[in-house]
């Protein structure tokens, strides 16, 4: 399984959210190959190789899992980002936040998300929505040849 693995970036500003996380891709050795960004201009430099990660692999992320609520850079600016550059328009976004409201879930499918998961309070529920989400996006799904880093294919 681990030369299937893919990596993820995990965009979350609250440190509990990103334990919690981690901890539910650990129950499936997913979370060695989690980039963690804790605001979207960290986000931004990972995608684009700025700053800390300029001397990172050039290959996109197989998911970014995208909290929207963030410091700095919004999510949905992040998004868009994402979105309207060629190089990264194809790389899976979920997005993962508390935020109910309308407005924010239309815009992030108008935008052009993967999915969109809202933050279950329940301990138990939120590490098995991130389980399924590692699962999916870092092991079974197939993203178009040459987008993706495979660990240990470089």
């Amino acid at each position: 399984m681990v030369s299937k693995l893919k990596r993820i970036l995990l965009v979350e500003d609250d440190p509990r959210d990103v334990e919690l996380t981690l901890e539910a891709l650990g129950d499936y050795n997913l979370a060695n190959e989690v980039v963690v960004a804790g605001d979207g201009e960290e986000a931004l430099d990972y995608l684009y190789c700025r700053g800390n990660f300029q001397d990172r692999p050039n290959a996109n992320p197989a998911v970014v899992l995208l909290d929207l609520k963030l410091p700095k850079v919004s999510g949905m600016e992040v998004l868009r980002h994402i979105r309207s550059d060629e190089k990264l328009k194809m790389t899976p976004v979920v997005i993962l936040t508390s935020s109910r409201e309308e407005r924010d879930w239309i815009e992030s499918y108008q935008l052009g998300i993967n999915a969109y998961v809202v933050k279950p309070v329940d301990f138990h529920d939120f590490v098995e929505a991130v389980k399924e989400l590692g699962v999916f996006w870092a092991v079974i799904n197939e993203p178009p040849p040459g987008s993706v880093d495979r660990v240990g294919k470089r």
